[in-house]
């Protein structure tokens, strides 16, 4: 698929029907979730920054995190779409730069949120809207299409509540953004009154509360996207840890039982690659 499919492909998942894109942290991860039957894959941050041993906010550089893109877009056939934290940029020009790095590497979108990585404040409402405003019109300058989806994070974070995180997303919704997002809401309930504010795509979290729903249930919500974000690289590094522990703690090899086959994993990686 060339990549002019791909980010056709990619704009054409999010006007109708809901699907999982889940989040690859390197060339094997991404491959195997390919071989799986994912149509669409993203970057965390989160997951790459543990690759090098790093925490999670502010741990990956912009040229890092698009360098990182770019290998994982050409580790598979599938649209690939970026988290970049907060554009790796205060200012409105600087987000924008973003987004016109991020095209030129192959994404078919990414992701920006309203979050202060020096801190972990959250922008001013004027300065986030600016923000977006800046990223919605770098976006149609490519002149292709690219999803930019505008996070609303400060929910998750604690900075601001529910009717703040709406009142952002329906402004971010007016300036333009593709795709909506406001990451783990309490429950069911608040992420129902996300999808009735506004009338963009949402993208959900599969984290916290809304991990007790399944893709049916949130596609009937009214769910467009459901992505993964680190959880997927965070039950690795749970099964390295519980493996390890139980090595050199009790000398017990017993969770090295479900593994699969070298040759299984190989059939996957080689699937996944075309």
């Amino acid at each position: 698929m060339t990549l002019a499919a791909r980010h056709q492909a990619f704009w054409d998942l999010h006007q109708h029907g809901c699907f999982v894109i889940p989040n690859p942290w390197d060339v094997g991860s991404a491959r195997m979730m390919a071989a799986l039957g994912a149509k669409a894959l993203a970057t965390s941050s989160a997951a790459h920054a543990f690759t090098m041993g790093r925490p999670d906010i502010g741990g990956v550089s912009r040229d890092e995190a698009l360098a990182h893109a770019e290998i994982l877009v050409a580790a598979t056939p599938l649209p690939v779409s970026g988290d970049f934290e907060n554009g790796f940029a205060d200012d409105p020009d600087g987000v924008a730069e973003t987004i016109r790095l991020a095209a030129e590497v192959g994404l078919s979108g990414c992701s920006v949120e309203d979050t202060n990585p020096a801190d972990a404040s959250s922008y001013a409402f004027d300065l986030a809207l600016e923000r977006v405003r800046a990223a919605v019109a770098a976006t149609r300058a490519l002149g292709r299409p690219f999803v930019f989806c505008a996070r609303a994070d400060g929910v998750m974070n604690g900075t601001y509540d529910l009717a703040e995180g709406i009142r952002r997303l329906q402004a971010f919704e007016a300036a333009g953004a593709d795709l909506l997002y406001l990451p783990v809401p309490p429950g069911k309930a608040e992420l129902a009154q996300v999808l009735a504010a506004v009338s963009k795509p949402v993208n959900a979290l599969a984290a916290g509360p809304l991990k007790t729903l399944s893709v049916a249930e949130l596609a009937a919500m009214g769910v467009r996207r459901i992505s993964t974000g680190s959880q997927i690289a965070r039950a690795t590094h749970a099964v390295i840890r519980d493996a390890v522990a139980a090595m050199l703690g009790q000398g017990s090899f017993a969770p090295l039982a479900a593994t699969m086959s070298g040759d299984a994993v190989d059939e996957m990686l080689a699937r996944g690659a075309v």
